[in-house]
Formats: C-alpha cells, structure tokens, sequence
C-alpha cells in the first residue's frame, strides 16, 4: 500500500478521543510505527522529528494548512510554536497490547530502506512477552511467510482459516498415533498462528472478528491435542491404564483451564497480564505449560520413543505451572492491599 494509504489505516485506527480537538499532520516520505501516532494525539502542541525534519505535527485545526505548507516548502515556519521532540533522544514507549517496551521504529521512507522498514514493521508487530519458540524460534520464518502473504493478497483471516485446518489435522494424526507427522502440521499451525497477527498489525488490517477467530482457536485446540495424543498412545503399545489416562486427562485439562482462570484473575486484582508483573513472570512466560512449551516436551519424548514419558512430563510440568501462577496471585493479592501494582515494563526498569 501507499505510504498515505498506510497512515490513514493508522489514523482511522488510532483515531484520539471525541474530546481532543488537535489536528496531526504526517509527512508521507516517513514510514513510522503505529504507536508513534497515539504518542501524538496525546501531546497537543508538539512535533516530532527525525534528523530534524518533522514527522508528525499536533497542532490546532487553525495552524493545520499552515503546518503542512511549511513542511512541504522545506521551510523552518512548522515549527513556531510548537513543542519539538527529535526520535534520536531515544524515546521509549510502553505498549500494554504487546507487553513491551521500547523505542518504535522511524525510518524515513526511500527505495534503499524498504527492507529495513519491513522488518522493523514486522518485529514492532512482535509480543515481547511470549514463549519461548514464538520469541527465539518462530520469527524469521514468520517474517517471510507474512510477506509472502503481504504480497499475494492474502488476508490475516485467510491465514487463521489455513492454520486452524492443519490443527484439525494435527489432531487427527496425534488422536491415530502419527505423531511425527502430527508434529509437523502442529509446527505449521504454530508458525501461521505468529504470522496471521503479525500480518493484521503490519497492514493495519486487525478485526473484531478476527480477534476472535485466532484467540479463540489458541484457547479451545490444546485440551484436544492432549487428548488425542494419549489415545494415540495405544497404537504404539504404550497405552495408559484407564485410571492413570484419565487421572492424566483431568491434570492436564483441569491444570490448563485453573491457569486461564488464574491470569483472568490477575487481571481483574491487578489491572494487568501476570505476566508483565515483574520480570520473574517474564521469564517464566518464556516456559510455562501452555502449547509450545509442552509440544517441545512432546518432541524430545518422540526422540528416545517414548511418547508416553512425554505426555506425562508435560502433566507434571503443567502442575508446577499451575502451583506457580497461584503463588503469585496471592503474592498480587497482598501486594495490592497495600497500593496499586505496576508492570516492571511500564515503569522503566525494562530499559
């Protein structure tokens, strides 16, 4: 798209509050993240630059024409008036819906930097709190399959549609016992799982339904792959007892929703994720008991053969999830009696 197109997506997403009367002028021969454009509406009165030249301009709707006459000029007239921040003063902002923080790209936009700004879109589209396959494993990979999906068209739905038949798919062969095979259409789905967002950030394009769509999948689908994957157990020879299967069953399923429940929770005593607390929940998040990390535990089972061993590790991880993020609710709980909690990432001391 257009670099015009692109910050009307922007704007008609971000657009400020009914009560804010500003008027932000943006030089088109920039590309910038998104969050740049809340960091303006939030500051009446002021201009950011790079290398001196202004980007994005708040001004009032009676200087607005003039703003954009001086910018197009080339002329220094922008600026009377007007409070300047320069993006090289490393500026950090604090974004809640990816839980990081950190300074978001600016590029000015020529044919030699295009590259650069795919990228920097694409990684400023990335969680900064996640697992530790999406954040270590998965990106470069995401990053050429979402352009490749960017340039034929393909829409962020189109993406879920195709990952969520894989994962159908996956758990038909665990629930048969074609677990490597099942692992592979699992891998799949786990990677198109990252791109279908990352696309919808890097093209302005995310939707209520498409919100949706792909949370909904990630939460409904591992219970399922768990229990295909102890049925498919007896076409190896390695059936649990019925007793222990469904001792297994009910640890994991029941250890999996009591988490859910837990960070709903957090949420509601805390005001934020339990994992953007502190940055021992940080950390954690990087392997705590939800697909990724317990389909790791799945795989290095299959590498001895012994799929059984792995179904019960990933039980017996998914309970010392579960002890964790309970101990650190009721951690919240008495730290929020004595004053609100903030996020290690919003106060700064991620920097």
């Amino acid at each position: 798209m257009s670099s015009a197109e692109r910050i009307r997506r922007i704007a008609a997403a971000r657009a400020p509050q009914a009560d804010q009367s500003g008027v932000v002028v943006a030089d088109t021969r920039f590309a910038f993240d998104p969050q740049w454009f809340g960091w303006i509406t939030q500051r009446p009165g002021t201009a950011l630059t790079l290398g001196g030249r202004p980007v994005l301009v708040n001004t009032t709707p009676d200087h607005a024409e003039a703003v954009r006459d001086a910018i197009e000029a080339g002329s220094d007239a922008w600026a009377e008036g007007l409070a300047v921040t320069a993006y090289e003063d490393g500026i950090t902002i604090y974004n809640a819906a990816l839980r990081k923080r950190e300074r978001p790209f600016l590029i000015e936009l020529v044919p030699t930097n295009v590259r650069a700004i795919e990228r920097a879109s694409y990684f400023g589209a990335y969680k900064g709190v996640t697992d530790i396959l999406t954040k270590y494993l998965w990106p470069e990979w995401a990053l050429v399959l979402t352009r490749i999906a960017a340039r034929i068209g393909m829409t962020p739905n189109m993406v879920t549609t195709i990952g969520a038949a894989l994962c159908v798919w996956a758990t038909v062969l665990f629930w048969d016992g074609h677990y490597w095979t099942g692992m592979a259409a699992g891998l799949a789905f786990m990677v198109l799982d990252t791109v279908d967002g990352k696309l919808a950030r890097c093209t302005i394009t995310s939707s209520w339904w498409g919100n949706i769509f792909d949370h909904g999948l990630d939460l409904v689908h591992p219970p399922f792959w768990w229990y295909a994957w102890g049925v498919g157990l007896a076409a190896h020879g390695l059936a649990l007892d019925p007793p222990v299967f469904w001792t297994v069953m009910g640890v994991m399923v029941g250890g999996y929703v009591l988490q859910r429940l837990i960070e709903g929770w957090f949420i509601h005593v805390a005001g934020m994720h339990i994992h953007v607390w502190q940055k021992i929940d940080t950390d954690f998040r990087l392997v705590t008991a939800r697909r990724n990390p317990n389909m790791v535990i799945l795989f290095v089972s299959m590498l001895f053969s012994r799929p059984d061993l792995g179904l019960l590790a990933v039980t017996a991880w998914t309970v010392l999830s579960l002890v964790f993020h309970f101990i650190r609710l009721l951690q919240a709980v008495a730290a929020r009696r004595r004053g609100a909690l903030t996020s290690w990432l919003s106060d700064g001391s991620a920097a």
